[in-house]
């Protein structure tokens, strides 16, 4: 009986003080705990080298980070010496063979990297002062041969060619040559012709320079001793000639006059890229630093800012949208708010984030916001402070940013003392919507019709065009390029023409088409049945079957695993508007929707592009201005704010029973392209329902 009253009781407790707690308030924050950081031991060597050691025994493992702490570097017409420098750096040393260099890291389990701003390594500490050894001698004595250099120079222009259709790279590039210009060393950019500039003497002459020890910081963690590191550092450092980077002077940046769309027409864009920015001149040691940060976490910070709640979760334009305010000591710095959107609804997406970016500005944010946001920072600085490389970064950050000795022992403390009233002024001063560059990167062809009636707060904004190297230029004419009298019926008559003649083509009844390729180790062969009204495309991996697209009558499903996978009825709907027929021109013809959609260059030569719309779907194909063949066929599907694209190419056409067929198809398998050649072409073989199950 005890036992059943004392359980009584305690039960009777615990409902009391549950329901003495008012869970619809957020608990009130207690005190911000008491932060005790360490400090690093320090020395410096006479060259000018400051070194920061932290002690950490709980692992045998050991870091080392160099980083030079030198001002922005204009690099001009040779734009590209700097990346060709870090490139070379790290290929052994003057005194140890590069194969020989990298022999002996591999061996040791350790590993090596450099960059044009300072180097990194790691590994066991009982191998600590071999890999210093190493990583100071092909610091301070540079490997640079001229076989390597035209290996790297290749390499670079190679990676330079592949970013010639990069839609996120041209913004990218466009962005940063707008806000500073390209006489600034953060508005500079790297071309063919730049690095073509470069010889091997400008990067020795660039590593003299600017790889020097005036403003060098390195960072040794892990299971080591301060006598130790001294010892090490001294002795292989040491001969690092001391010397000081070159100062160079250029323009102060200034923001657009007024609020204005700053376009740049990339035909081949499956979506737009979007940046709102702006300068800030924002350094970590001013006293709304830690304010503007949570402005632009509220704002755009992640998953939970208003700009990711508003265009992915209400409007579902986009699968994210973000901002970010950078801090530097050296020069004007950026905020942004950017987003990667659907063509259809670029210019309502430009609507939303100046709404935002306004909203924040003009109205407080709610305690919640602020709270929540503050937990965020509390509860990322106190993980942090699980980290031993965290003590040194601040410690780093304490030297090269000119902050207090206390910035991070009384960091919680600051950011819990933020209120509603500093997130505002914080906005209204670093977020800007009537000097605001917004910096489109899409296809004009799509979007500019809609992007020309913009206006924001009761003013049109204006909308100016760029090359995809920032010069201005005047408004892409979608119009001339195309022969008057053009239509899509026209198109596809000379298509007909182009591969047997349309007569030839209509007693066409069914059709197999078999294309083999490699991917990844493996035969990949593409099996493909048609008729008037029904499809099925197999894809098998060393002949087992892998995946299947069927369509008949007005459905289409996938087929995976011998089970058979509906699709999205919109997205059924789209694919049998622009796929279904013995061939697709037939039908999408018939349908009325396709539309001509200007031209674009594809390998080499012009071709002529019929757009087919769909609201999750579209289809374009693209055919030889010269030869009227179908050369390219693209599918792009918009779903849940994510965009794909899908593209195979046609050459090598070969006749077949008086029919010509792309005898080779190059497509993708993930990142991988397949090269797939035709086995087989079959013009009228019988088929039966078997065929489309």
């Amino acid at each position: 009986m005890k036992k059943i009253f004392i359980t009584f009781v305690l039960a009777f407790v615990a409902c009391s003080v549950h329901a003495q707690i008012d869970r619809s308030k957020m608990p009130e924050p207690g005190p911000a705990p008491q932060i005790n950081l360490e400090d690093p031991h320090r020395f410096e060597l006479n060259n000018g080298l400051k070194v920061l050691v932290v002690e950490n025994h709980k692992l045998p493992r050991v870091s080392i980070q160099l980083s030079l702490d030198n001002p922005p570097t204009l690099e001009g017409d040779k734009a590209g010496v700097a990346d060709l420098m870090a490139s070379q750096l790290g290929n052994g040393s003057t005194n140890i063979p590069k194969d020989d260099f990298n022999e002996e890291v591999d061996f040791l389990g350790a590993n090596i990297s450099f960059s044009s701003r300072g180097a990194f390594a790691s590994s066991l500490s009982k191998y600590f002062p071999r890999i210093l050894e190493l990583m100071a001698d092909a610091a301070i004595n540079p490997n640079f041969t001229q076989e390597e250099f035209d290996k790297e120079k290749d390499r670079l222009i190679t990676g330079l060619k592949t970013q010639e259709k990069d839609v996120s790279a041209i913004a990218g590039r466009v962005r940063s040559a707008l806000a500073y210009g390209t006489n600034h060393p953060y508005g500079e950019y790297v071309s063919e012709e730049t690095v073509n500039n470069v010889q091997l003497a400008d990067v020795q002459n660039f590593y003299s320079n600017y790889f020097v020890p005036a403003n060098a910081y390195m960072v040794v963690i892990g299971d080591v001793t301060f006598d130790q590191v001294k010892e090490l550092v001294t002795e292989s450092f040491t001969p690092w000639t001391k010397a000081s980077p070159l100062s160079l002077s250029y323009s102060e940046p200034k923001d657009a006059q007024y609020t204005q769309v700053n376009f740049v027409d990339v035909p081949n864009a499956v979506q737009s890229e979007i940046a709102v920015q702006n300068l800030v001149n924002l350094k970590m040691k001013d006293p709304d630093y830690l304010s503007a940060l949570v402005a632009n976490q509220i704002l755009g910070g992640g998953g939970e800012g208003r700009l990711f709640l508003n265009l992915r979760e209400d409007k579902g334009y986009t699968y994210g949208s973000y901002s970010s305010i950078r801090s530097n000591k050296w020069a004007s710095s950026t905020f942004s708010a950017t987003a990667s959107v659907r063509n259809m609804v670029t210019d309502s997406s430009v609507v939303e984030i100046l709404s935002e970016i306004d909203r924040i500005s003009k109205e407080p944010v709610s305690e919640t916001e602020l709270e929540n946001t503050k937990a965020k920072y509390v509860g990322r600085f106190v993980r942090a402070l699980e980290q031993p490389s965290t003590i040194a970064n601040y410690a780093l950050n304490i030297e090269t940013q000119d902050l207090p000795d206390d910035f991070y022992k009384t960091y919680l403390e600051r950011i819990n003392a933020i209120t509603v009233d500093d997130v505002q002024k914080a906005a209204q001063k670093y977020f800007n919507v009537k000097n605001a560059r917004i910096v489109v990167a899409g296809k004009g062809s799509d979007v500019l019709e809609n992007l020309e009636k913009v206006n924001f707060n009761g003013r049109k904004v204006p909308v100016m065009y760029y090359d995809k190297y920032a010069n201005k230029t005047e408004k892409p004419d979608y119009s001339a390029a195309l022969p008057e009298g053009m239509s899509v019926q026209s198109v596809v008559d000379k298509y007909f023409e182009a591969i047997g003649g349309k007569d030839k083509v209509s007693q066409i009844q069914s059709l197999k088409l078999v294309y083999e390729g490699e991917a990844m180790g493996a035969k990949i062969r593409s099996e493909e049945k048609r008729t008037s009204d029904r499809f099925a495309q197999t894809t098998y991996m060393n002949d087992a079957p892998m995946m299947g697209v069927i369509a008949k009558g007005d459905e289409l499903y996938m087929k995976q695993g011998g089970q058979k996978r509906p699709l999205p009825p919109q997205m059924q709907q789209d694919m049998l508007s622009a796929a279904k027929g013995v061939f697709p021109e037939q039908n999408f013809v018939a349908g009325g929707k396709a539309k001509i959609a200007g031209t674009e260059e594809v390998e080499g030569k012009e071709a002529v592009k019929i757009e087919v719309p769909g609201e999750v779907v579209q289809v374009v194909y693209y055919y030889d201005m010269e030869t009227g063949l179908k050369v390219k066929e693209a599918q792009i599907i918009n779903m849940n704010g994510q965009t794909q694209n899908q593209e195979v190419l046609y050459k090598e056409y070969q006749e077949i029973d008086g029919i010509k067929f792309p005898g080779i198809r190059v497509g993708s398998m993930g990142p991988q392209k397949i090269e797939s050649k035709l086995l087989e072409a079959v013009i009228n073989i019988e088929v039966s329902d078997a065929d489309f199950e």
